[in-house]
């Protein structure tokens, strides 16, 4: 069994056997234990786009209720990987070593960081992610960089230059392609 924390309700961890999604209803600050998770956290404090998120409206940065922390201590305790942004302003807040892309980084005694790109997994959009996975070495992943089709974003700026046209709004950038999820339960499956 493994514990999807901080994901969609009915989303693409919903209805698998040997996974317990846990959305927003239920909380996931609140997991005890005892399986192994893939965990979500909310991005929206920790991303790129923070300070804009702040100015417009008024949403402090690094300010998410305590879910970054939660499934850190989650993963820490249970094992498993938690997946944010890259350049997540969390890794920097909580010292975490920062990834490099193509292999997997140790960070501490059984702790391991990575980027992917979710496009080599069917993302629209290149999506580059940081991995910090709790374990045993981890097996590999896909670390190409495929032409992604889209761009991430809700910025009129991108309008006019390539990809500009071809925007990924929120519902579909925050989603996880089944591709990538699949890679995630095989990785904490080890």
């Amino acid at each position: 069994m493994i514990a999807a924390l901080y994901v969609e309700k009915n989303g693409v961890y919903y209805g698998l056997p040997n996974v317990d999604p846990w959305d927003e209803e239920r909380d996931a600050r609140s997991y005890d234990g005892p399986h192994r998770i893939i965990a979500h956290p909310p991005c929206a404090a920790w991303c790129r786009l923070a300070g804009l998120r702040q100015h417009k409206y008024g949403y402090p940065k690094g300010e998410d209720e305590g879910c970054f922390l939660a499934a850190l201590i989650s993963l820490r305790l249970y094992g498993g990987v938690l997946e944010h942004p890259a350049y997540s302003d969390a890794w920097k807040k909580y010292n975490l070593a920062k990834p490099i892309r193509g292999a997997w980084r140790m960070a501490h005694t059984n702790e391991w960081t990575t980027e992917v790109s979710q496009a080599a997994y069917g993302h629209r959009a290149r999506k580059r992610t940081w991995l910090y996975y709790v374990g045993p070495k981890p097996k590999d992943l896909d670390w190409s960089e495929p032409e992604h089709t889209a761009v991430v974003s809700g910025s009129h700026n991108h309008c006019g230059k390539p990809l500009g046209s071809k925007r990924v709004w929120s519902r579909e950038a925050k989603a996880t392609p089944v591709a990538f999820r699949d890679a995630l339960i095989e990785l904490v499956n080890g």
